[in-house]
């Protein structure tokens, strides 16, 4: 990992409601809003942009956590703005709260954590776990 990563970093990311990143299952939509689904995608987009910079050539960051708590909907064609801070740094472990807002106020809030672990590791683990399930 690239040094300068430090607490306190924050990111943000918008993205527009559409009909995609409604509530649905099996392609059976629940509720025409944005989705829980959508909102974890949007904060794990959030954190990853505080890591990519210091992701060197032979690593890559890869999720070890979610939390989250959907707080509000929002409507098809609303703005969503998601802010990640990264507020721990143990290692090669990044830990950010992450906070999803529209434009009447917070829609959600939760914590995502990442590793940074070299390629080569993560490509093993995925082969384990391919043979593990054969």
């Amino acid at each position: 990992m690239k040094p300068g990563m430090e607490v306190g970093q924050t990111a943000t990311i918008t993205a527009q409601v559409t009909e995609d990143m409604f509530a649905q299952f099996e392609g059976n939509v629940v509720h025409e809003a944005y989705s829980t689904v959508s909102m974890v995608y949007h904060m794990e987009w959030a954190a990853r942009q505080i890591i990519l910079p210091y992701i060197e050539d032979h690593e890559e960051g890869i999720g070890a956590a979610v939390s989250v708590k959907h707080v509000a909907p929002t409507a098809i064609g609303t703005n969503v703005y998601v802010t990640a801070t990264l507020t721990e740094l143990k290692n090669n472990v990044i830990i950010t709260e992450v906070e999803a807002k529209n434009d009447k106020g917070v829609i959600g809030a939760g914590k995502v954590t990442q590793a940074i672990l070299p390629k080569e590791e993560i490509h093993q683990k995925l082969a384990e776990s391919a043979n593990e399930s054969c």
